[in-house]
């Protein structure tokens, strides 16, 4: 839904294909970490400030609306659930952990938003598609894409409807954001590097027994990890942790009377269980996608990549895919950019989805049972105590040490780094980076001061590629030009940079320069994605007791497809999520 909102935004027809008649209520993801945050408050979405009485807006109006977090807007303080114990927020920090191993302080400049945001992930989707459709997303629920094939032209894509029938479409590109169990990375031959299980995990919302009530929070006992939060209606959401590779048993569904034994167990003693909801098995499991692009087919979220959801980094990751791509792949089909522009998503993306499978192998190792690993975990603590230690783990947990690798010769020491909200005075008057990135959907360069004119002229013949923006200088900065992608990464800097003469084409090639948009025949400059509900879903310790997290391997996906269907049941569509 994310990525099918961004596209429609930059001005691309798209379709959502959801198999899922209604949002899934199964418990998923509750975190959205810092640079997930970030990226979306550039993109318009209101959230709660790391400090101050005001949410950070960007160019958002006021109230809820089709990008404002529910609870927030309109001054209000509500919705905001508590993070990592009690919650509590001192200054610009927020607590967290690391394996289990409390003590960890996750922070944001300035002018961003929250560090960590807690919300339940069927509030983001209902978020997402809200905003989806109000910008024309046409979502096509109980549907689902059943194969594709393409060809230099362009990607035929079969959908099975509700009712049974079945219609070939007509696409420029697909999409898979289809769940673990991804179609689209099956049918369009996508090879993964896999990680076998080592651990066994349960989890459900459930009624404890008087009297036999577990204390929330996190539980390290000689036989694994029992781990408590408050659920809604009376309930407490349990997760056990046990090493041994139980995944001959994983597609058996769990009864309540197996996970009220697998939880006294866990715990040595007998804890009586009633009333599950939401009963689950789940391992560390890992795979992640060779490429993330064959062709004019890509992945994002729990299609790419799977991990352990320990850190709660599932459902960030997949956000920061969406919010990677979405932008790149609408300058593509409107013709303001070459297609070389989309291999930068997996060669930007990959990395960091390979960065979080072996953070949360560590912290699996870390989590082991025994004698031998307790030194192990005292070092580590020290290691968080410290603020050394502190800055490298939260900088990787929540992403904000993200580097992307340099894209054009001469890299400033700008280019690839994320520009934070520093305040800018405009010619409209006083705004900041967010609010400056809201207000549209393309790459900004940011003239800072005088003697800047000759980068606007440089620029014009991109008019169609980026967008110029005057400001006072900022002190901060301390270069004159900046060219500012969507999800707020610089790209090109004045202050060593190629020069932008020379930095344009490398970036968006020769086709951002020309006049009349590209059409690739045949197929009206369409996309195909093929999309999936979850962009990461996280059961752990991250997650709050009103909602479970739990990456459901079997769990199917939506897709988008761009278009306007017709009486013969060809589209000739942009994109198809």
């Amino acid at each position: 839904m994310l990525l099918a909102a961004e596209l429609a935004a930059g001005g691309v027809d798209t379709v959502v294909v959801e198999p899922g008649l209604a949002a899934s209520r199964r418990p998923k993801a509750t975190t959205l970490h810092a640079r997930a945050v970030q990226c979306l408050a550039r993109r318009g979405y209101v959230f709660p400030p790391a400090s101050g009485a005001s949410p950070v807006r960007g160019s958002m109006p006021a109230g809820p609306g089709p990008g404002t977090v529910p609870g927030w807007g309109a001054g209000s303080s509500e919705g905001m659930a508590s993070v990592s114990g009690s919650g509590a927020v001192e200054g610009r920090a927020m607590p967290f952990h690391f394996a289990g191993i409390g003590g960890l302080s996750i922070s944001a400049p300035d002018g961003e938003p929250v560090p960590i945001l807690k919300m339940p992930q069927i509030e983001l989707e209902r978020l997402f598609e809200g905003r989806a459709r109000s910008a024309g997303v046409r979502v096509l629920r109980g549907c689902r894409m059943t194969g594709l094939a393409q060809d230099g032209t362009g990607v035929r894509v079969s959908v099975a409807g509700p009712r049974g029938g079945r219609e070939v479409w007509c696409v420029g590109y697909v999409v898979g954001a289809d769940g673990a169990r991804s179609t689209v990375r099956e049918v369009s031959g996508i090879g993964s590097d896999v990680g076998a299980p080592k651990v066994s995990a349960t989890m459900g919302a459930v009624r404890v027994a008087e009297g036999a009530e577990v204390e929330v929070g996190w539980h390290r006992t000689p036989r694994g990890w029992l781990v408590a939060k408050r659920g809604s209606q009376g309930r407490t959401v349990l997760q056990t942790l046990v090493w041994g590779d139980s995944s001959a048993d994983r597609r058996l569904p769990l009864t309540v009377d197996e996970f009220s034994q697998e939880v006294s167990r866990v715990a040595g003693r007998d804890i009586a269980l009633s009333d599950g909801r939401w009963l689950s098995r789940f391992s560390d499991f890992t795979r992640l996608a060779r490429t993330y692009r064959a062709g004019r087919v890509f992945l994002a979220g729990d299609a790419a990549h799977v991990h352990f959801p320990v850190g709660g980094q599932g459902l960030s990751t997949g956000v920061l895919d969406a919010l990677n791509l979405g932008w790149k792949l609408a300058l593509v089909v409107r013709g303001a950019a070459d297609d070389e522009l989309l291999d930068t998503y997996g060669a930007e993306r990959r990395p960091a989805a390979e960065r979080v499978i072996h953070n949360t192998r560590a912290q699996v190792a870390l989590m082991r049972p025994g004698a031998e690993v307790d030194s192990l975990r005292a070092l580590v603590a020290e290691l968080v105590e410290s603020d050394g230690g502190n800055d490298f783990l939260a900088g990787m947990i929540s992403a904000q040490d993200t580097v992307l690798p340099a894209g054009v010769r001469g890299r400033s020491s700008w280019e690839g780094r994320f520009l934070d909200s520093v305040d800018l005075v405009t010619g409209e008057g006083p705004s900041d980076v967010i609010g400056v990135l809201g207000s549209g959907v393309e790459p900004v360069l940011l003239l800072l001061g005088d003697g800047t004119e000759h980068y606007a002229q440089t620029a014009q013949a991109w008019a169609r590629s980026l967008r110029v923006v005057r400001c006072r200088p900022v002190r901060a900065v301390g270069c004159a030009a900046l060219l500012v992608r969507p999800d707020g990464y610089v790209c090109w800097a004045s202050d060593g940079g190629a020069p932008l003469a020379e930095a344009l084409p490398a970036l968006f090639g020769a086709g951002g320069a020309r006049g009349d948009a590209k059409v690739d025949a045949g197929t009206d400059g369409g996309v195909d994605a093929g999309a999936g509900a979850e962009a990461g879903s996280d059961p752990g310790e991250d997650t709050d007791g009103s909602a479970g997290v739990h990456a459901d391997p079997d769990a199917g996906g939506g897709s988008v497809v761009g278009g306007a269907a017709s009486a013969s049941g060809l589209l000739p569509l942009e994109t198809v999520v």
